[in-house]
């Protein structure tokens, strides 16, 4: 049976991804913002909208910098951290406000006033997977491969339930994800099985 619905879902507020706003370069490493970024987020269900924030940057350091969030007529600000890549480079990382760790993506979850780490929530939240029954977990984990992996490659997901290996992807990660898609696969194989013998059980 799915969980009960006594905890808030994670994805049902918005949250901030650090290597998205990057790679979107909504935050640029070695820069500062010249003028807030606009950002909104609504709901997958009712089309309203959940929240709008401001984001202004510092990253002119090599290791330190700051982020500021303009929310409901509130100030947040997060400290931003750098670390060096074994293979080169620097990963940036926020500073959760309340468990100072290094962390990649920020949450605000339904009822909450500002931005943390999953951590910091702890049991008052779930994702919202978790409200979901093993089959339907499975069916949406696959799909959320596959539609990654599209992304990535620029394959149409409706075309592929599994797409080739994205050209500049490295064949480790893609082997990772296909060994999470086919353990996916096996769920569903063994829920299909499990229905199948019970129905043959009350002939």
């Amino acid at each position: 049976m799915p969980r009960p619905l006594q905890r808030a879902r994670l994805e049902s507020g918005p949250n901030l991804d650090l290597n998205e706003l990057i790679r979107r370069r909504i935050i640029v490493p070695g820069y500062r913002s010249e003028f807030p970024h606009s950002m909104s987020w609504t709901n997958n269900y009712t089309g309203d909208q959940i929240a709008i924030v401001q984001l202004s940057y510092n990253l002119e350091g090599i290791a330190v910098g700051w982020l500021k969030i303009e929310i409901d007529g509130r100030d947040q600000w997060i400290e931003l951290s750098a670390r060096e890549r074994h293979f080169g480079g620097r990963q940036w990382y926020f500073l959760c406000p309340h468990t100072y760790r290094r962390v990649s993506t920020l949450w605000m979850p339904p009822g909450a006033s500002s931005f943390a780490s999953r951590q910091y929530w702890g049991r008052q939240v779930a994702y919202a997977s978790q409200f979901l029954e093993p089959i339907q977990r499975a069916h949406r984990g696959k799909a959320k491969i596959n539609s990654k992996l599209c992304a990535v490659g620029g394959f149409d997901p409706k075309e592929w339930d599994f797409c080739p290996k994205p050209k500049w992807m490295r064949w480790r990660t893609y082997n990772k994800a296909e060994e999470k898609f086919d353990r996916y696969e096996a769920m569903l194989n063994k829920g299909l099985t499990d229905v199948v013998l019970r129905c043959l059980g009350h002939k």
